[in-house]
């Protein structure tokens, strides 16, 4: 991109301008689910840790929960109360999602794992339950085939990543649903279970080419040559690194959760696509903007209008109790057809 006088030019787009649109699509299709039912849907949340951007993003999500229309319940509860008091909130008809501020058991996944088992299947706004994992992993986008009416829920921040994507355009909507992603290389720097490794495989089943990048080496996600597989495929790229990969690379997302980590400037091609859903800034900010068309630096906002989009889609899935109102049922049914 260029400006008149011949220097390059950058659009910053904020989480914020891309979260706004996306919680109108929220709050309609809420209206669509809901039908004649007025009922403010209830996120809970806890917290059993001290982390400070834990408790961020819960005054952010309370914000936005309150903002648009959604009771939110912040529950402090201690480690030791925590799986009692989810019980309680699955069995409760009150709530209708529930998410868990992690990590709760620093240096013990395996704990926190047993934690994200604990949330009921129906409540999981956050999309870390197994069977919603595998469904991500295996390229499988409904609960409920071959019906296919009930959309599977994905994990929020790297859903979060591909809806700045759809909103930047970087998704093909010429292209087949699942195959729009066809022809664009993407670098992911960070391979956690949360975040680097489902937004990869996300990224590989719609179509794209994409470099997972972590301490310990490249892996390359795709679907084989021409995007034939039905789903994302693992390959190891010995002695690779971010030499090889970024100056490939259409689109950077940064996810490194350490300060002092920044992408090289100097790879990154010319007119890429550069996103950071790290708490820390990936990104030189003014270095970047010379080399990048587009940077995002942050993606907070975005996954929480995406948090309260699994909510929605959650209460469109379950089977209405009684006698539903005239259309609702159908509403329900076609409430995200395309999302």
């Amino acid at each position: 991109m260029a400006s008149q006088g011949g220097h390059k030019t950058c659009k910053v787009v904020t989480a914020e301008a891309i979260a706004k649109n996306l919680l109108v699509e929220v709050k309609e299709t809420l209206a669509k689910v809901q039908g004649g039912n007025q009922a403010k849907p209830t996120l809970v949340a806890f917290l059993a840790n001290d982390d400070p951007a834990a408790v961020k993003y819960a005054e952010w999500s309370k914000k936005t929960c309150e903002d648009n229309g959604f009771n939110f319940e912040l529950r402090n509860v201690g480690k030791e109360l925590l799986e009692e008091e989810i019980t309680k909130s699955n069995e409760d008809d009150a709530v209708d999602g529930t998410i868990v501020y992690y990590p709760i058991f620093p240096g013990n996944p395996t704990h926190d794992k047993y934690v994200q088992e604990t949330v009921s299947l129906e409540k999981d706004v956050e999309g870390l339950r197994h069977k919603y994992l595998y469904n991500m992993y295996h390229n499988v986008r409904f609960m409920d085939p071959p019906e296919n009416k009930k959309k599977s829920i994905l994990p929020c921040t790297p859903l979060a990543v591909v809806k700045i994507l759809e909103y930047l355009q970087i998704y093909n909507p010429i292209l087949e649903a699942g195959n729009r992603l066809f022809g664009k290389t993407i670098t992911v720097i960070n391979r956690s279970e949360v975040n680097g490794r489902p937004l990869a495989a996300l990224l590989a089943n719609d179509g794209a080419t994409v470099y997972s990048v972590d301490v310990t080496g490249v892996q390359l996600f795709t679907r084989g040559q021409g995007i034939k597989q039905p789903r994302h495929q693992v390959e190891d790229k010995e002695g690779w690194s971010l030499q090889q990969c970024l100056p490939m690379s259409d689109v950077v997302i940064g996810g490194v959760p350490v300060e002092s980590f920044k992408v090289p400037t100097e790879l990154i091609r010319d007119g890429a696509v550069c996103i950071n859903f790290s708490s820390y800034r990936n990104f030189d900010g003014p270095a970047v903007k010379e080399k990048a068309a587009i940077y995002v630096p942050s993606v907070g906002k975005v996954t929480i209008a995406v948090l309260l989009r699994n909510l929605v889609r959650l209460i469109a899935n379950r089977e209405p109790k009684g006698a539903a109102e005239k259309g609702t049922v159908q509403a329900r049914e076609e409430a995200f057809v395309d999302g």
